[in-house]
């Protein structure tokens, strides 16, 4: 596994994680995952964090979204990044290819989440989540329309599991090659192997008080999809 550091000082790392990977370990994937990776090169972040399994990661991707992830390298920044994410002083941003032409050129979907009462894995946006219900909020601007799909940006507000997913999806509008949130509209463009969801850009003040912007070019893969497509 290799992996591209886009950002490094003495507090945290930045890197841009490929697809097809688990950040970290979990019942199912004990071994091959990012962090286990990180702590070859990095050590010392070991004891960093509030789970031994999650060591100096303040937030984390889906398996298949590829994007910027932040990474603490000692305590102080991770209780700092904690409550940052927690506060919405991090600005995150993500680009999404969506089935269909979206009405609205920019909007805002407000709907809670909660969990998906049939499979674990899943959740529901709106009626019909079991669990703890959360408020969830995604904002949203179309880049581009496509014949057929909508290329957006999406900054969520808040930070629930699969919440960008599960929003489209429930406006009816799911992600491109979203086998768990797609339904009957599951649409999967040749050559692409998971959702269109790429965590593109992260705006914030760092522990040292600099204003940071960090921003990671679409991967090859979704690049493809967005040349056949025009």
């Amino acid at each position: 596994m290799t992996f591209h550091i886009i950002y490094e000082d003495r507090d945290f790392l930045a890197i841009n994680k490929p697809p097809g990977i688990v950040v970290h370990p979990d019942q199912k994937h004990k071994s091959g995952t990012l962090i286990q990776e990180i702590l070859k090169k990095y050590p010392e972040i070991q004891s960093i964090g509030e789970d031994p399994a999650r060591p100096g990661l303040v937030h984390r991707l889906d398996k298949d979204t590829s994007g910027i992830l932040l990474v603490a390298k000692n305590q102080k920044t991770f209780q700092y990044f904690k409550e940052a994410f927690q506060n919405n002083r991090v600005k995150k941003t993500y680009l999404v290819l969506l089935v269909g032409r979206i009405k609205n050129k920019e909007g805002r979907i407000d709907l809670p989440i909660g969990r998906s009462k049939k499979s674990p894995m899943r959740r529901i946006a709106g009626k019909g989540g079991s669990g703890k219900i959360r408020n969830a909020e995604t904002q949203y601007k179309v880049l581009k329309y496509l014949d057929g799909f909508s290329f957006c940006e999406a900054r969520p507000l808040t930070g629930r599991t699969h919440q960008i997913r599960a929003h489209f999806a429930a406006i009816g509008h799911p992600t491109v090659c979203d086998k768990i949130y797609s339904g009957k509209r599951f649409i999967c463009p040749s050559g692409l192997a998971r959702q269109f969801l790429h965590a593109y850009k992260l705006e914030f003040v760092s522990p040292s008080g600099a204003k940071i912007i960090l921003e990671s070019g679409l991967p090859d893969d979704l690049n493809r999809v967005l040349e056949t497509l025009r």
